[in-house]
């Protein structure tokens, strides 16, 4: 990697670390020290209005329905999410955030703004288009690796059960 390489995969991960460790401090600050920042995103994925299946909310988080049921029993300990299963077909659980929870996700939504805001204020529109395709780019590598790393980690798993 030359200089200018480092510099960036520096700055990546630096930015990663920071936000993840300030989105902790702000919850610490204000009055959601309870919640972790993976509690306050899976928040964001069940969203502020309307009641969400489980399966629906697992998709959009990417994660398994039982790593979903696990997070939604706490966040309905600590007051967060209501749930309850569905009148027509009892299988389906549908969750939704409590006032407690909108009020976390609307804390939450605020530092996102104020970071996006930070970003964009100062830039032309022909750099914010620059921002948005180098950031795609990015997004697009993350979706991919991930995708490689979930068919080799079932790949494993085959291969493990074939033995």
């Amino acid at each position: 990697m030359n200089d200018y390489e480092s510099r960036v995969s520096e700055l990546l991960v630096r930015i990663f670390d920071e936000i993840l460790i300030t989105e902790q401090k702000a919850l610490q600050v204000g009055n959601f020290g309870e919640l972790s920042v993976v509690e306050m995103h899976t928040l964001e994925g069940i969203g502020l209005y309307d009641a969400r299946t489980m399966t629906e909310t697992a998709t959009q988080l990417s994660v398994t329905t039982g790593t979903l049921t696990v997070a939604i029993d706490k966040l309905v300990r600590k007051g967060y999410v209501d749930r309850q299963r569905d009148d027509q077909d009892k299988r389906i659980v549908r969750i939704r955030l409590t006032r407690k929870g909108k009020l976390a996700y609307r804390l939450h939504l605020k530092f996102h703004t104020l970071l996006v805001d930070r970003i964009m204020d100062p830039l032309a529109d022909n750099e914010r288009n620059l921002l948005i395709k180098v950031l795609s780019s990015v997004a697009l590598f993350i979706d991919e690796q991930d995708e490689k790393y979930l068919v080799n980690a079932l790949k494993g798993k085959e291969a493990k059960s074939l033995k």
